[in-house]
């Protein structure tokens, strides 16, 4: 055949292919995230994330320094709290569990990137990411204790609050809090498009942080809609936010590709727990080779425009990338 134009020229060998390739997934694109819990000397599995522990503190410190020799720049924390009220007192706490973890992993490991997730339900009896009142998950109510929770982090020295509760106006509250309070350099990681999604499951179950009645579709968005999601993260542009967020990642790479074209803020991503399970479950089966499954998900994600990617992956495709 006389073709002048054979793609399969640029794809005879992994030379050529590298020389050629348009994505690259570096370990400084990836945040681990990471589950705190009280005690010491405590790695807890957790049965719905095989792999995955609940750290105490001195644990996590122990396991943050082994992240950052591997290269992976930043951690995203979540607290397994006990003390549980309808006000999430203990969510800003000084002397809280997140707070004591914040300051351990600042003195140990000073350069890593130490961001805590902001939000109520894991601190609340009924599971919910805001208070709720008379049946209802209530909005301005709730900033007033994120604006809290988000204080106490940056007392103790964090470096990036990332609220995820999808209250309206809690980006701009938060930030008005932090400035008035002298946290400029607190910047904000925003869970600006955050779906009411199945894939949450096993997260869950991780910090036991389901809710005892109803779902959260009133505050997470309905997984039909595409272009909701870039108004919201307008919004939180608009508030605030130095990053914005699309959670979970697999089933909603469209959204990620159209907040790249739409905005040129980072973009970051995640790789949610439910996706770690489908991987996880496909390998324990032989359906997929587990290195070639994990790279190619999230080389797709970054393709798909995301800057960063929270990933339960996050150490272990360091050592892929590594060699």
């Amino acid at each position: 055949m006389e073709l002048t134009k054979r793609p399969r020229r640029l794809r005879r060998s992994e030379a050529v292919r590298s020389l050629v390739r348009e994505t690259h997934l570096r370990v400084d694109d990836l945040i681990c995230p990471l589950f705190v819990t009280e005690g010491e000397k405590t790695r807890a599995p957790i049965d719905d994330m095989p792999g995955q522990y609940r750290f105490s503190v001195d644990e996590l410190v122990d396991e943050c320094r082994e992240l950052w020799d591997l290269g992976i720049p930043a951690i995203n924390l979540f607290g397994y709290s006990t003390e549980k009220d309808d006000q999430a007192t203990q969510s800003y706490d000084p002397q809280g569990l997140i707070q004591r973890a914040i300051r351990s992993l600042k003195a140990a490991v000073p350069e890593l990137c130490v961001q805590t997730d902001v939000a109520l339900d894991p601190y609340t009896h009924h599971g919910h990411d805001g208070l709720v009142v008379d049946g209802e998950v209530v909005n301005d109510e709730t900033i007033e204790v994120l604006c809290k929770m988000a204080l106490s982090h940056a007392e103790a020295g964090v470096d990036w609050v990332a609220p995820s509760d999808m209250m309206d106006g809690r980006v701009g509250g938060i930030r008005r809090a932090l400035d008035a309070a002298g946290y400029k350099n607190v910047g904000i990681l925003a869970y600006s498009a955050k779906y009411a999604s199945c894939f949450y499951g096993p997260f869950r179950d991780a910090l036991q942080s389901a809710p005892k009645k109803g779902d959260k579709k009133t505050y997470q968005m309905d997984p039909a809609n595409g272009r909701e999601a870039l108004v919201e993260i307008a919004l939180d542009i608009e508030e605030g936010a130095d990053v914005v967020m699309v959670k979970p990642a697999l089933a909603y790479l469209d959204v990620i590709a159209a907040a790249r074209q739409a905005f040129d803020v980072p973009i970051a991503a995640y790789n949610v727990s439910g996706e770690y399970g489908m991987i996880v479950a496909a390998v324990e089966r032989g359906w997929v080779q587990r290195e070639q499954a994990v790279m190619e998900v999230l080389t797709g994600i970054k393709r798909a425009g995301a800057d960063m990617i929270l990933t339960y992956f996050a150490k272990e495709v360091a050592g892929y990338l590594r060699g």
